[in-house]
């Protein structure tokens, strides 16, 4: 998934900016944008629709390893992208909940 930070890089660099002035927008410190950039750190769905929103374009964009920035030519492609988010989010919604289910357990004792 390194192709994702490198097209946010590319994203940022062509808009002529620093990493401490994305960094800024999005209220996180340099270092922690740097891994971003670097594929060291793993983004979430909002973080990656924060960038998109940044930069004026989809997430979906940012996703496209080929590089290219724009959307997708193909709509079943696109809507392929879509839907795995959609099973992403669902499942992190529903480890979330059994996070907090046994937490509650383990306070109950």
């Amino acid at each position: 998934m390194k192709y994702i930070g490198k097209n946010i890089r590319r994203l940022r660099q062509k808009k002529g900016w620093s990493q401490s002035q994305v960094a800024a927008q999005l209220n996180i410190s340099v270092p922690a944008f740097s891994k971003i950039e670097t594929g060291i750190t793993d983004i979430n769905i909002s973080r990656l629709t924060q960038i998109a929103t940044l930069f004026g374009i989809t997430a979906a964009g940012i996703l496209q390893e080929d590089g290219s920035t724009a959307p997708a030519a193909n709509s079943g492609e696109l809507q392929k992208l879509r839907d795995k988010l959609q099973e992403r989010e669902e499942e992190l919604s529903s480890l979330q909940k059994r996070l907090i289910g046994i937490y509650e357990e383990l306070r109950r004792g």
